[in-house]
């Protein structure tokens, strides 16, 4: 399973620090990057690999808050998706 998430961000590199101090909290959670896309100057995508869904889920509801006040995030939408 993999999960697709879009950030919409206040700065680049206010995410990318607080990204980049998040990854542990994020593999503890069941979540490891993949790839990390810059759309535009605030927009964001990035793609994981999912290996426990349930901790993932409960990270993104919980957690994953702290990052976005940390990150400058104002917007963020997450996809679980598996292959067809």
């Amino acid at each position: 399973m993999q999960m697709i998430a879009h950030y919409t961000i206040r700065d680049e590199a206010t995410f990318r620090a607080a990204f980049d101090a998040d990854a542990e909290d994020r593999g503890l959670n069941g979540l490891s990057l993949l790839q990390l896309w810059r759309e535009e100057a605030t927009s964001i995508w990035a793609l994981f690999s999912v290996s426990d869904a349930k901790a993932a889920r409960a990270y993104l509801d919980g957690g994953a808050r702290v990052f976005d006040s940390q990150a400058g995030v104002t917007a963020r939408s997450h996809h679980f998706v598996e292959t067809a």
